[in-house]
């Protein structure tokens, strides 16, 4: 004991000499530390036979969140090579679960609501950004009761109506955009695809009236919403940071512009608008309570906001994979002749299901570039996983990674390879596994009508289970008319010429698109011609 007095008096006299600053660094320094080794010896010493294989991580709370957050695709293979279709990662502080393949996408995705829960995760992000009593802002049943009634107008007369009106869009953009008044010329095209699908979009969806309000600083207003979803606000959505003070101002500038809008709409008795928001406004709920504006609102702030991440990141890599291979682009545009005609020959709703590699191009890129790379359920009561010895207890929350089988050898031959052709039956990189779609799938009904259950599939760009996106085909049919109006009017390749070569990919928010500037090369049909 005489020996550690010893040794610790001048130790403590010089800790104690030292300013209080630097007694502070310090003390934080050595717990560190301590908490470091703590977390390491209890990986190693205290694992959970029963439980999913945790992955290593020196830092407590921080855990793995830096490099998943870095790469989520290559974070889930790189770890399912290691662990199997089943690990654990530590993501700020909450034990995740990951289960990848079409077996965890079953298993997460259609799981009960009594097993897993979607609003007690998204909540927290969605709500400051969409506003109150809509999706994750209220009971899951009425959730599915605004699904229901906005699926109601998602009809093939509808989208029979949609196509002159994207096709016309599209024309008015590119002939009114100084960026496009040359005879050729090099743009971020994804600042012009975020801009001309929510235009398409706003017009088909909410009307003519609103789309006429539509113009770059409205879509600059989305623009602001859109960077609410950082991963910061799940746990600090309150934060007074100025993306969320421009989130919250957007916000209630966008949904009073609705709110003025169905007041103009209802003084002027209009009759024959067949939009969402005209259906919203005399719609009522199954207990026969109109549906209050301000939830109409704030639908519609949703509605545009649901598919303007996926449409905009998916119509960007679309153009962008198009400009490394010209000769598709020249294939597309020899497909419009043959189906559609000459050039000055309008797009209808007809041609799009006989446009079959303008289909397969989306296809495809939505199979190597899903717009969702994470999707999370809190575990509700313990979940034993089927042909394992696991459980994931209600601790953990549990996630799913589609896109890691849409880009595995698998199931897709050569995955890292972009190639439409690969979908057309005799394609030696066609999918291994059959992709059941339309009537092939089983449907099942949450409570907004039947829809196809599919979870077990390798290729889920639209999710699947009572999640699963309701404008699934809308937006084939949106990617569809953009791609075809952009091949009719322009060749497109690569800024330097090159082949096969796109950006890199942009993980800072939940959402996977093109790392900016997206550039790409562009001339005039009638100028190449």
């Amino acid at each position: 004991m005489a020996a550690v007095d010893q040794l610790l008096g001048p130790v403590a006299q010089w800790y104690f000499a030292l300013s209080t600053a630097s007694q502070i660094g310090l003390l934080s320094a050595g717990l560190l530390v301590l908490a470091v080794l703590v977390n390491v010896a209890n990986q190693l010493l205290f694992k959970n036979p029963n439980e999913p294989p945790v992955v290593f991580h020196l830092f407590p709370i921080i855990g793995s969140t830096i490099t998943y957050g870095m790469d989520p695709p290559r974070f889930f293979v790189e770890n399912r090579n290691k662990f199997g279709n089943v690990f654990t990662f530590v993501l700020l502080g909450k034990k995740t679960t990951v289960f990848v393949g079409p077996d965890g996408n079953e298993f997460i995705l259609n799981a009960k609501q009594k097993d897993v829960n979607a609003e007690e995760i998204y909540g927290v992000l969605t709500t400051p950004v969409f506003g109150k009593d809509v999706v994750y802002d209220c009971p899951n049943s009425k959730l599915m009761e605004q699904k229901r009634l906005i699926k109601a107008t998602l009809t093939t007369e509808a989208f029979r109506q949609y196509v002159p009106i994207i096709e016309a869009e599209c024309y008015s953009y590119f002939k009114k955009n100084p960026d496009f008044k040359p005879d050729a010329g090099v743009v971020d095209i994804a600042k012009k695809m975020a801009q001309l699908t929510i235009f398409t979009a706003s017009h088909c969806l909410q009307g003519k009236i609103v789309r006429d309000q539509f113009d770059e600083s409205l879509a600059d207003l989305y623009h602001d919403l859109d960077m609410g979803f950082t991963p910061i606000n799940f746990m600090l959505p309150w934060a007074p940071l100025p993306q969320n003070r421009r989130r919250d101002q957007a916000r209630e500038t966008v949904a009073k512009i609705y709110r003025d809008t169905m007041a103009a709409r209802r003084r002027s008795d209009e009759k024959d608008a067949q939009d969402i928001m005209h259906h919203l406004m005399y719609a009522t709920y199954k207990n026969g309570q109109p549906v209050p504006e301000h939830e109409i609102a704030h639908i519609m702030i949703a509605l545009l906001m649901a598919g303007q991440h996926s449409s905009s990141a998916t119509s960007t890599w679309i153009m962008l994979r198009l400009a490394s291979r010209p000769d598709i682009v020249e294939e597309l545009y020899q497909e419009q002749l043959r189906v559609v005609g000459a050039p000055d020959t309008a797009f209808a709703y007809e041609h799009l299901a006989r446009l079959t590699l303008h289909a397969n191009v989306i296809k495809e890129t939505l199979r190597q570039h899903a717009p969702i790379h994470s999707i999370m359920r809190k575990v509700k009561q313990p979940m034993h996983i089927p042909g394992t010895k696991f459980t994931v207890p209600p601790s953990h929350t549990l996630m799913a990674a589609p896109g890691v089988s849409g880009n595995d050898a698998e199931f897709f031959p050569e995955p890292s390879e972009w190639d439409p052709h690969r979908w057309e039956p005799e394609s030696p990189l066609a999918p291994r596994l059959p992709i059941k779609t339309g009537d092939d799938e089983e449907k099942v009904d949450y409570g907004y009508g039947l829809i196809s259950k599919g979870a077990s599939s390798p290729y889920l760009p639209f999710g699947a289970g009572r999640h699963r996106c309701i404008g699934e085909q809308f937006a084939y049919l949106q990617l569809q008319v953009i791609t075809a109006c952009m091949v009719r009017l322009f060749k497109i390749r690569t800024v330097d010429g090159s082949t096969r070569k796109v950006p890199g990919t942009d993980y800072s928010s939940l959402f996977s698109k093109a790392l900016e500037p997206a550039e790409i090369y562009w001339e005039k049909r009638e100028k190449a011609a």
